[in-house]
């Protein structure tokens, strides 16, 4: 989908857009939709955790489902960094990441290990 920006986003003194301008316009769209599918992965992840209080709950399901909400929140934090937010605390108060699932950021797990 192509949009063009509001006219008051326009270059100073009227000059046209040049297409490196309507290039990074289109690269702004793109990581800002991006970002927001993260979120929603965040979100979904952060919900799945909610069997962690079932004592039904096996330890190898308890660490599956910390491996991937860690591995989720690693990429939404990754994502907003290549969008120019360098930290990351507001959004694990808003998304309520548990330190669980924060302490765990960033590790490289070896295949067949849970």
């Amino acid at each position: 989908m192509s949009v063009r920006p509001p006219q008051s986003f326009s270059n100073p003194g009227g000059s046209r857009q040049t297409g490196l301008d309507i290039l990074e316009y289109e690269l702004m769209a793109e990581r800002a939709d991006a970002l927001g599918r993260h979120g929603l992965r965040v979100e979904q992840a952060i919900a799945a955790l909610q069997v962690l209080d079932d004592p039904e709950t096996t330890p190898a399901r308890r660490e599956d489902l910390l491996d991937t909400a860690a591995d989720v929140v690693w990429s939404f934090f990754i994502q907003r960094e290549i969008c120019g937010l360098r930290s990351n605390r507001d959004a694990i108060e808003r998304y309520r990441i548990p330190r669980e699932v924060v302490a765990r950021l960033g590790v490289v797990r070896k295949k067949g290990q849970t």
